[in-house]
């Protein structure tokens, strides 16, 4: 559960720095420019990303050279985390919705969602920066950048924010030459915060020449008043309502718009929020691959979209010859690159399989679920959709069209 034990003082002075702020295009930090940049640098036609999805070597350097700041690294072969603000302003587009994450046959891809970027676009900017700050402490999920599923309540941005302030004195925080405020820098803010904490000019940072074989060089860090001033109104404000705010499971569905009654009071032109269209049910009849260990046993099966994922579970058991004396999940990532688990019936945590059908799920040909029965054994099997094709009246059970493989032994 969210709860910040620490109360952050709102003095009168902090006060007048968030009522005097005015928010601009490139003011205060870089947070617009750059986030402008990368949706630009992803462009109409996306970009080809890794398996994890996240972006490639060859992206990296030319997307780092049109930041406001460019990182100087010493690594030869950087991978994405390598350029922390490159890092936290990808979880800022996935995690607002703004950039998908699209299923193809070799590679997955990295696309704007047009209709949210034409709300991104009408949007003024105090309300562009105020969304991509609620984004980030609210919903900034490190499973997106890969740093694995975790607790988001128990790891927040917030929190990591406040830890890290009440760490710096006044005269700023030595970090170059102290191995261990460089090795804790990783964990609290975590090196992607700290960047965002600059980029939206909430800390400053002073760079370290370049060291051949290392990242990021950090000579000194200090606090903003902004910086201050604006994580006094939030914890305080997270604070008072956390068990409104923890009721959410799962912070990606928490509306944007959430902090609203905190900043509104000193951000009046805070009015409009970024919106996206409904997803809408996906008819057919879908074809699936469950395949088991890398696919070296696979089943293919077709199932109309108004069946639920409970037919598909059943399918799936019989399929294998596997007995239903167990429960089972399925997981899948939603539009913001959240794991969402949907449960057996006699879980006791909704979704349950039952009560969702398969053409409600935001799938596309080429996305996969993960479907785990067993939960001692823990059988993992892929779903991968292969393709959609048209409603079929007539079809009214799933069928399997084709096997691959002996089905193994239940019970090993």
């Amino acid at each position: 559960m969210f709860y910040l034990r620490q109360q952050f003082e709102l003095t009168t002075d902090l006060e007048k720095v968030l009522r005097r702020q005015s928010i601009e295009a490139h003011s205060p930090g870089t947070i617009l420019q750059d986030f402008r940049q990368l949706l630009d640098f992803v462009g109409e036609n996306g970009l080809s990303v890794t398996g994890a999805h996240l972006l490639p070597l060859k992206f990296l350097q030319p997307l780092n050279e049109r930041l406001s700041q460019p990182l100087k690294l010493g690594l030869k072969r950087p991978q994405q985390k390598s350029y922390p603000p490159i890092n936290g302003l990808y979880l800022l587009l996935r995690c607002t919705g703004l950039g998908q994450i699209e299923a193809h046959p070799k590679k997955p891809r990295l696309v704007i969602d047009r209709e949210a970027l034409q709300s991104w676009n009408n949007l003024t900017p105090t309300e562009q920066y105020l969304t991509l700050l609620e984004t980030w402490t609210m919903r900034g999920r490190g499973e997106v950048i890969g740093e694995g599923r975790g607790s988001f309540w128990s790891d927040t941005p917030l929190g990591n924010w406040a830890y890290f302030f009440e760490k710096i004195p006044a005269e700023g925080l030595q970090i170059a030459g102290d191995s261990e405020q460089e090795h804790r820098l990783r964990y609290w803010p975590k090196l992607h915060n700290l960047a965002l904490l600059a980029l939206f000019g909430l800390a400053a940072v002073q760079h370290g020449p370049v060291i051949e074989g290392e990242g990021w060089q950090i000579e000194r860090v200090w606090r903003t008043m902004l910086g201050e001033a604006l994580l006094a109104v939030l914890v305080n404000f997270m604070n008072q309502n956390y068990l409104e705010i923890a009721s959410y499971d799962d912070p990606s569905e928490i509306p944007f718009g959430v902090l609203q009654p905190a900043l509104q009071p000193y951000f009046p032109q805070w009015q409009n929020n970024l919106t996206f269209p409904a997803v809408p049910f996906q008819d057919g009849v879908y074809i699936v691959n469950v395949s088991l260990w890398r696919g070296e046993i696979w089943r293919r099966i077709a199932i109309p979209a108004t069946m639920t994922l409970d037919d598909l579970a059943t399918v799936i058991l019989n399929a294998y010859r596997f007995d239903f004396d167990h429960l089972y999940k399925f997981t899948y990532a939603n539009r913001f690159g959240a794991s969402k688990q949907v449960m057996h019936p006699y879980m006791e945590e909704p979704p349950f399989t039952d009560e969702v059908q398969l053409g409600e799920l935001p799938l596309q040909p080429g996305a996969s679920l993960e479907f785990v029965y067993d939960f001692g054994d823990w059988w993992k099997f892929t779903v991968t959709l292969e393709k959609i094709e048209p409603p079929d009246p007539k079809m009214t059970r799933p069928k399997i069209q084709e096997k691959h493989g002996k089905s193994p032994e239940q019970y090993r």
